[in-house]
């Protein structure tokens, strides 16, 4: 992996960004894209960057999204404590002691996770699961008065995980929070960079899409704008290589992007899904191929607009998605990168009638 690839990866996992707070992503995304292509937006806020090619057609929409998961301020204790909504799926078991940033109209806020300590519980009460109302956030508040008027806090402010991007002992393990999706808004970056290089025969739209993680809806409004002809979303994989996973498709990490045959929300198109898995094959592209039962990614959306769309996911294998950090491997994403540009090359006028003809 390219040093200005880490880089990039660095600088987007260490954005905050919530469904509906995507502000700053976008920010980064824009200037990172300026001079690539065209600029459209939706009235939800996804930014579209519009790349032509040697032809009008196939109109080829690569969506990723910009939001990461987070949690909201619910309340204020009479103590000064914040008491929070989830926005986006998490385990209430993986919560306890992490660090959050509270971002108020004052300025931003450092705080920490917090429950009753082990030893004031009864030992029953040690043995279970702390649900999430039960638990609070610490910013050092003295009272509700000090944490609303002094600080700041108002109800519905943007609470997001704090996890530092590293490398772990394999530097081609990378960690990070917010992988989910910002690995594939990395993506889209990389990928118009490197269409300036080289000749496709179609057009291309890069979207950083919104509120993914909440019903992608950023990606039923984008596709709006675009009205593409064909999606491949692009997303975090499942890895499966650790322990106490049983009885799921195995999904190493260093071993290729996933090609998904169907998520919660979409099932490939199978010529297409098949257009892509031969185009890994004939460019010996290493990938795995899986299905994801549980959670649906922007394809949901866009497969459904207007009339159809024939639609794939791409997802780059990662590790403890839905919590404060996970892990991918270097060697994943630059594979992905490949196939994505292979990919965009092959899929022209006459490729596209073929795929739609059949």
């Amino acid at each position: 992996m390219k040093k200005q690839t880490l880089e990039l990866l660095e600088q987007l996992t260490g954005i905050d960004g919530i469904p509906g707070f995507e502000d700053e992503v976008r920010a980064f995304m824009r200037d990172r894209l300026a001079g690539l292509g065209e600029f459209e937006r939706d009235n939800l806020g996804s930014l579209i960057c519009k790349k032509k090619g040697g032809s009008d057609s196939p109109r080829i929409m690569i969506p990723a999204h910009m939001d990461e998961i987070g949690f909201v301020v619910k309340d204020v204790t009479e103590d000064g404590y914040i008491r929070f909504s989830p926005l986006g799926g998490w385990l209430d078991q993986v919560l306890l002691g992490h660090m959050v940033t509270v971002h108020t109209r004052k300025g931003t806020l450092d705080g920490v996770i917090g429950c009753t300590p082990p030893h004031m519980m009864p030992r029953e009460e040690r043995e279970k699961v702390v649900k999430r109302k039960k638990m609070f956030i610490d910013v050092g508040a003295r009272d509700k008065k000090h944490a609303r008027e002094k600080l700041g806090i108002r109800i519905g402010d943007p609470i997001v995980p704090q996890e530092k991007f590293r490398r772990l002992g394999d530097p081609k393990h990378l960690l990070a929070k917010a992988w989910d999706d910002r690995i594939g808004c990395a993506l889209v970056i990389d990928l118009l960079a490197a269409l300036q290089k080289t000749s496709h025969p179609n057009t291309v739209y890069g979207v950083g899409t919104t509120q993914e993680e909440v019903g992608t809806r950023g990606a039923e409004t984008a596709a709006y704008v675009v009205d593409p002809e064909f999606c491949i979303a692009l997303d975090v994989g499942l890895a499966t290589d650790m322990p106490g996973v049983e009885g799921e498709v195995k999904i190493d990490l260093g071993k290729g992007p996933c090609i998904y045959v169907l998520d919660a929300g979409t099932i490939a198109h199978h010529r297409f899904n098949d257009f892509v898995l031969d185009t890994a094959e004939k460019k010996k592209i290493p990938h795995q191929v899986s299905l994801i039962e549980g959670g649906a990614t922007d394809a949901r959306a866009i497969h459904l607009h207007a009339r159809g769309v024939p639609s794939v996911v791409l997802g780059v294998p990662t590790r403890y998605i839905h919590s404060h950090a996970g892990v991918i491997h270097a060697d994943d994403y630059d594979a992905m990168l490949k196939l994505l540009l292979e990919v965009v090359r092959a899929l022209g006028p006459k490729a596209a009638e073929k795929l739609m003809s059949e």
